[in-house]
């Protein structure tokens, strides 16, 4: 059974240098969403500009693992809209020298339960054409029961307590079963041990989902130590990343690599 690779790895530190592309690329991968209207644009704009998951994978190249992506939970699709203009500005010769390669995606799904959520995502990305000429692909479904495509890397961000943990466990086996060898999983959760720090994302989640639109469902949460150790059963090397710094929250990154 693989072994972590090392039980927490910080943030690199953030270079001010590339704080202006970091502005250009938020400004470039929200400008989709006003044709869904004002509170798509807002809510894109809130979120990849205050999470700071999106600039802490690119930034250590998380992404860089193959091109076919499938977005568990992916809302208005944000990470597509992100992970494409990321394309466009390294062909355009536009890439920070400092930053891994930028990522590639030649094939995205992205799977969503809430209908108005697809809907945002269609009306403001799904005609984005990816390299290779395809367009991004969005399924209203459960991700319980979704099929899920063959695939380089999943990402799964804070949606996976919202299913039991027999649940997680099936799913978690169905990604694995999905990716091609070596393929990766970057996976979100809040550590349960770290009670107040959960307690406080627990709350926080259910008010966003409040703001999207959306009856927050109970949640299923897990330690730190037992997420590792699911993962690596299912044969996964396994990397977390703490993603709470300069916050209240316990949410870690988890990369899962088969």
């Amino acid at each position: 059974m693989p072994s972590a690779e090392h039980p927490l790895l910080g943030r690199p530190p953030r270079n001010p240098a590339t704080n202006g592309f970091w502005q250009r690329l938020l400004d470039e991968a929200t400008a989709p969403y006003r044709a869904a209207g004002r509170f798509a644009w807002h809510f894109a704009r809130g979120k990849l500009g205050r999470d700071p998951v999106f600039r802490g994978m690119l930034e250590r190249g998380d992404f860089n693992h193959g091109g076919r992506v499938v977005d568990i939970g992916c809302g208005q699709g944000l990470l597509v809209s992100l992970l494409q203009r990321c394309g466009a500005l390294a062909q355009a010769g536009q890439w920070p020298a400092g930053w891994p390669a930028a990522p590639v995606v030649t094939a995205y799904t992205g799977i969503e339960l809430m209908p108005r959520d697809v809907q945002r995502a269609t009306a403001s990305v799904g005609a984005l054409v990816l390299p290779g000429g395809e367009q991004p692909r969005f399924v209203c479904g459960d991700m319980r029961h979704t099929a899920l495509p063959g695939c380089d890397l999943v990402v799964i961000l804070d949606v996976l307590h919202y299913v039991d943990h027999a649940a997680q466990d099936a799913l978690l086996a169905r990604v694995r079963d999905a990716l091609q060898p070596h393929g990766r999983l970057l996976l979100r959760v809040g550590d349960m041990d770290a009670r107040r720090g959960f307690r406080i994302s627990q709350w926080v989640d259910i008010v966003v989902t409040w703001v999207r639109g959306h009856r927050a469902p109970p949640t299923y949460g897990r330690p730190l130590a037992q997420w590792q150790a699911t993962l690596q059963a299912l044969g996964f090397r396994v990397r977390a990343v703490p993603m709470s710094a300069g916050t209240p929250f316990a949410n870690v990154l988890l990369v899962a690599t088969l």
